[in-house]
């Protein structure tokens, strides 16, 4: 079963589960589904993303990043749901020393989307400590990518992920790509990101299921590939698997963007057992291409 209040989303991204309109926030709504659903664990991915933005309309990030969740986490605490599965980011570290973060790098977020995740964090650990149920937050990186199938992908008016952007641009619907940014402390002055294909993301999601449906205990952990990519690099692959060539401008930095963030992801591997299949930044540019490629003939609304 899906919540979701398609504020960003499409009806037809949900293949084979009912879904039901609605916001995470609204509380009699929540109890509701979560009695007649029988369920037994919440994976709550609803949030805004968008880093700039959070920037400039803070409020709009804690009101829908954390006080919903925080609305969420007490209905499920009230229905006594066991288990719950948290999107959270990498964000929440802001900028390493050294561009790498485990799980143990203390967070320091330098924009309010992380910090409004690492809110939820904090209320995820205080609940379970106070309650019996257990969960794991997922710290994602950059995800990226579309669906090797073809079925579903990101189709978000306005996209602001660089892959989608660039492939968007390789297939006309957007004139030119902007880099923000290029005197970074990187190789190429470029902000370097570890990028992780969505597929195996939500292959983290159900091994994180399986880990608590087995008793394991209350843990968070990067998702991540362990290596970076530089914004040339990517847009590198994007003419590299497009055959085309890109109109490239570059601007000044965002505020906000840390200059690296590159996961180390050994935990997730030890602790839920999962493994990566899609770890190639061209096979990432390539299902997205093609997801592009398919929304220019057919348009989701």
């Amino acid at each position: 079963m899906v919540l979701d209040d398609l504020s960003t989303g499409f009806r037809e991204a949900v293949l084979d589960a009912p879904l039901i309109v609605g916001n995470v926030g609204d509380t009699a709504l929540v109890e509701r589904v979560l009695r007649e659903h029988d369920v037994d664990t919440v994976m709550h991915f609803a949030a805004h993303t968008i880093v700039p933005e959070s920037v400039a309309d803070p409020l709009k990030y804690y009101r829908n990043n954390t006080c919903a969740t925080r609305a969420l986490l007490e209905t499920c605490a009230r229905a006594g749901i066991p288990q719950f599965v948290f999107s959270s980011t990498a964000a929440v570290y802001g900028t390493p020393p050294g561009a790498y973060a485990d799980e143990a790098t203390p967070t320091a977020p330098i924009n309010p989307y992380g910090t409004s995740k690492l809110m939820s964090e904090w209320m995820l650990r205080d609940l379970a400590a106070a309650t019996p149920m257990r969960h794991v937050a997922l710290r994602y990186f950059n995800v990226a990518g579309s669906d090797t199938g073809g079925r579903i992908g990101q189709s978000t008016r306005k996209a602001t992920l660089l892959v989608k952007v660039a492939c968007e641009a390789a297939v006309g619907k957007r004139a030119h790509v902007s880099i923000f940014g290029t005197d970074y402390p990187t190789p190429d002055g470029t902000g370097v990101r570890d990028y992780i294909h969505v597929q195996d993301l939500a292959q983290a999601h159900l091994d994180a299921l399986d880990y608590l449906r087995a008793g394991g205990t209350s843990e968070t952990v990067n998702c991540g590939y362990g290596h970076g990519f530089s914004v040339r690099e990517v847009l590198a692959s994007v003419v590299r698997v497009a055959g085309t060539e890109l109109t490239v401008r570059e601007e000044p930095r965002r505020a906000g963007d840390p200059p690296q963030l590159i996961a180390r992801a050994e935990r997730i591997r030890q602790l839920l057992g999962w493994r990566p299949a899609l770890d190639d930044l061209d096979t990432i540019v390539r299902t997205t291409l093609e997801w592009e490629r398919r929304l220019a003939r057919t348009p989701w609304a």
